[in-house]
């Protein structure tokens, strides 16, 4: 990636949760872009002229889980480089994230400053 974006792709099927991460990504400078399930996600992905520095998602998800997205994601190589940050609320996902090999894994409710420590590390 020659030019530097600072967009964020939110993955998370929760309106709520995608909505609280907006804000506090668009309050540090980040573009952010949305998607409810990882069909949408990669949709998204698909459309934009450029990728996002970072994606950030969701794992229970309707329509496309996580595990699924991460899949289509690593076999699409214009979108495999694309490092995806895991969040999560249930207890046990961690272990099973790691077999979808995410640059790392934040467990809902997402702290800000792991948050912001996380994104700033892969979004210039």
């Amino acid at each position: 990636m020659n030019e530097c974006r600072r967009a964020v792709l939110v993955v998370d099927d929760d309106h709520d949760v995608r909505e609280a991460l907006r804000e506090v990504l668009e309050d540090h400078g980040y573009q952010v872009l949305e998607a409810g399930n990882g069909h949408d996600a990669l949709a998204l992905l698909r459309r934009e002229a450029s990728p996002p520095c970072l994606i950030l998602l969701d794992i229970m998800m309707p329509v496309m889980d996580g595990w699924e997205f991460r899949a289509a994601q690593r076999e699409d190589p214009a979108l495999a480089g694309i490092p995806v940050v895991v969040l999560s609320a249930h207890g046990q996902v961690q272990r099973p994230a790691d077999g979808i090999d995410p640059t790392a894994f934040l467990k809902k409710p997402v702290q800000l400053p792991p948050l912001l420590e996380t994104v700033a590390r892969y979004c210039c």
